[in-house]
C-alpha cells in the first residue's frame, strides 16, 4: 500500500495561486533528492560503479536536472533539444547517454561533439555514423530480445517494437564497430515501461549479462558497461507497492557474481536510465474546480485539461486525486473529473469516489512529475501551464512560466 499525501497545504496553494494562477505543476525538491539518494545507495556494491542516467523526456526542466546533477545522476537524451539541455548544464560527455531512433545525422553530430555515449538503435547505423561523422571510439548498442523477453502493456511486445538489434546483429555489430575503430563497448536494453515487478529488472539483467558473456566468447570483446534501461514504475494507485530497489539490486548482484565474474567480465559498470521513478511521485498538478454539471452523470469540471496531463485521457491511466481542505471528508460523490477540451476523453477520472466539491475548490492530481507537463500540447489553443519548485527550505520558485497567447501565436506570420 502507498500512502498518498501532498507536501503542502491549502493555505500555501491559495497564496501561490494569487501570483501563479491555476493550473500549474509543482515539484517537491526534497522528495526528488531522497529518491535519487536511495537509488544510488541501493547499487553502491557495483565494482565498476553505478550511475542512473535520468530520462530527460520525463521532466525536461533544467532546474530539476540541476538537482539531479548534484545527486550524481547523468542524463539519458533522445533528441537535439534534450542534448541542448544537457549542454546548457555543462554536463560532461560521460554523463550523457544518447539513445535515439530514426536519428538524423545532425543529432548524432551534436552527441558526438558533446562526447556523449552514443547508443545505436540499428546495425546499419554503425556504417551510417562512420560514413557521415566517423565512428566514435566508444559506442553502445541497443538489444531487442524479441520473444525471449515479454514486454508490458505500455511498451508492448519486444518483437513488435521498432527498437534495437537482434542477437545476431549485436554480435556482428561489435565486430563491425571494432573494424571501424571503436575501442570501448556498451550493451543496452529497454523492454518495459512503468513496471512494478522487481523481478522483471533482474530478468533483464540476466539476459544482458549472458549476452555480454556470449559477445566475449564469440568476438573476444569485453563490454565495459551494461545499461539495464529504465522502466521502473511508480504506484499510481494507493493499493500498489513501490518497486523494492534493494531487491532488484540483490538479484543483480547475485547474477554479477555468478555470470559476469566467472567469465572474466569484472569489473563492469552498471547503468540505468530511470526517469519516472525519480521525479514522478514528487510532482502534482494543481487545479481549481470551475463548474459542477449534472446530466446523466455527475461532472466536476476543472481549469486543467488533458493538455496539462494527457496520461488519463490517452492511456486510461489512474492518477490519484485529493481535494485540499477536504482530505478528511468522506468520499460520498461518484463523479467524472473533466477538463474543457473538445474531446470526450478529456477526463482525469471516471466514476471516481471523491468528497463533495464546489466551484473554487482546489484539486491536486498526484504523480505528475514525469510525463506530465512534458507531454503537454496546444490543441484547442490551450496554453501550457507554469512549473513551480517547492524547495527544501519551504520556499517556492517559478521554474517555467505559463505560456501566453503571444507564445502561442509567435510562430505565425500574421502580417
Amino acid at each position: 500500500m502507498t500512502e498518498k499525501h501532498v507536501p503542502f497545504d491549502r493555505d500555501l496553494v491559495e497564496r501561490l495561486s494569487e501570483q501563479y494562477p491555476t493550473p500549474f505543476h509543482i515539484y517537491d525538491e526534497a522528495g526528488i533528492r531522497a529518491t535519487a539518494r536511495a537509488m544510488k545507495a541501493a547499487f553502491d556494491w557495483v565494482p565498476g560503479g553505478f550511475k542512473n542516467y535520468f530520462a530527460v523526456k520525463a521532466l525536461p526542466n533544467p532546474s530539476v536536472m540541476a538537482i539531479l546533477t548534484e545527486e550524481g545522476m547523468g542524463f539519458d537524451c533522445s533528441s537535439l533539444a534534450e542534448l541542448a539541455l544537457a549542454e546548457y548544464l555543462k554536463t560532461p560527455g560521460d554523463d550523457i547517454m544518447f539513445t535515439s531512433n530514426d536519428t538524423p545525422v545532425e543529432e548524432f553530430a551534436r552527441a558526438v561533439d558533446l562526447g556523449a555515449i552514443v547508443n545505436l538503435d540499428d546495425y546499419r547505423h554503425i556504417d551510417f555514423l562512420h560514413d557521415h561523422l566517423g565512428l566514435p571510439v566508444r559506442v553502445c548498442m541497443r538489444y531487442n530480445p524479441g520473444s525471449l523477453k515479454g514486454g508490458n502493456v505500455i511498451i508492448g511486445k519486444p518483437e513488435e517494437a521498432k527498437y534495437g538489434f537482434t542477437r545476431e546483429q549485436i554480435v556482428a555489430g561489435y565486430r563491425r564497430a571494432q573494424e571501424l575503430g571503436a575501442r570501448e563497448f556498451g550493451l543496452h536494453a529497454m523492454v518495459a515501461s512503468n513496471e512494478l515487478n522487481p523481478d522483471y529488472f533482474v530478468e533483464t539483467g540476466k539476459i544482458l549479462f549472458e549476452l555480454a558473456v556470449e559477445v566475449l566468447e564469440k568476438t573476444g570483446l569485453r563490454v565495459s558497461f551494461i545499461n539495464l534501461g529504465g522502466g521502473v514504475g511508480i504506484p499510481y494507485r494507493p493499493d500498489q507497492d513501490a518497486v523494492d530497489l534493494r531487491r532488484v539490486s540483490e538479484g543483480l548482484r547475485e547474477l554479477y557474481d555468478t555470470v559476469l565474474k566467472p567469465a572474466g567480465l569484472d569489473p563492469v559498470r552498471i547503468f540505468m536510465e530511470n526517469g519516472r521513478v525519480v521525479t514522478g511521485p514528487h510532482g502534482y498538478l494543481v487545479s481549481r474546480v470551475r463548474h459542477i454539471k449534472e446530466t446523466y452523470k455527475h461532472y466536476v469540471g476543472l481549469d486543467a485539461s488533458m493538455a496539462n496531463l494527457m496520461r488519463p485521457g490517452v492511456y486510461g491511466a489512474y492518477h490519484h486525486i485529493s481535494v485540499l481542505g477536504k482530505e478528511n471528508e468522506p468520499a460520498t460523490e461518484t463523479c467524472d473529473v473533466t477538463g474543457s477540451l473538445c474531446e470526450n476523453n478529456d477526463k482525469f477520472a471516471i466514476d471516481r469516489q471523491l468528497p463533495r466539491m464546489e466551484p473554487g475548490d482546489l484539486v491536486v492530481i498526484h504523480d505528475t512529475g514525469a510525463h506530465g507537463h512534458s507531454m503537454g500540447f496546444n490543441y484547442n489553443g490551450k496554453l501550457r501551464s507554469a512549473e513551480l519548485l517547492l524547495r527544501v527550505d519551504g520556499s517556492v520558485r517559478l521554474i517555467r512560466r505559463a505560456e501566453t497567447l503571444h507564445d502561442y501565436f509567435a510562430t505565425l506570420d500574421l502580417a
